[in-house]
């Protein structure tokens, strides 16, 4: 499901209203994958806005992922889940998943990388690569970094963390052609036009 997949985008912690608009926005600009991560948001809140956010990526044809939370991924019929280092194990989500389910982490080395696939995973996201607020006490590991962990493995690699138009270039110089993006879709003025350019920049 994420082989021609390029551009990922992440939802920020805002109101489901304006979540569900950005992210018609971003899939009509061309997003291959959409994420919904909300740190915030009441879990039943979390479950109905999985509901519709599910709906639109099926419309688009897009991958839907679930941050954290296997069983809302479930319930929504999601099509994978991506795990932190405080979720549920990527062992214990796939025997409370099974094979059907797509299962994320993250990683930023290439052993770390080789561990995560031998865990079950079946992508990963990478960084970050730039710096930024939403990940500020780790370093940036840079494009370099990434092309590392990318050649380590056998599966999908979404490079993540500061990306937008004015670095994606370098991502581009390294051999990347995989990223996630949260500020600069959902701080765009217009989502859908960014989402339509990032894309044309990672084909």
């Amino acid at each position: 499901m994420l082989d021609g997949a390029r551009l990922y985008a992440i939802t920020p912690d805002a109101p489901p209203d304006r979540i569900e608009a950005l992210v018609g926005a971003v899939l009509r600009g061309g997003a291959d994958v959409v994420q919904l991560r909300h740190k915030t948001l009441a879990r039943g809140a979390l479950l109905t806005l999985a509901e519709r956010l599910r709906a639109l990526t099926r419309t688009a044809g897009a991958v839907f992922i679930v941050n954290d939370h296997v069983d809302i991924a479930l319930l929504a019929e999601a099509d994978g889940v991506h795990l932190g280092d405080d979720d549920l194990s990527l062992a214990a989500a796939r025997r409370l998943a099974g094979p059907g389910l797509l299962i994320g982490a993250s990683a930023n080395t290439p052993a770390t990388a080789r561990a995560a696939v031998d865990a079950g995973a079946d992508h990963l996201g990478c960084g970050p690569v730039f710096a930024t607020p939403i990940k500020a006490a780790k370093l940036a590991i840079g494009p370099e970094g990434v092309a590392e962990v990318t050649a380590a493995v056998a599966i999908p690699v979404f490079a993540i963390g500061g990306i937008d138009a004015s670095n994606l270039p370098l991502l581009r110089a390294a051999g990347l052609r995989r990223a996630c993006v949260i500020r600069a879709l959902s701080d765009a003025e217009d989502p859908e036009a960014e989402a339509r350019s990032l894309r044309a920049m990672l084909a």
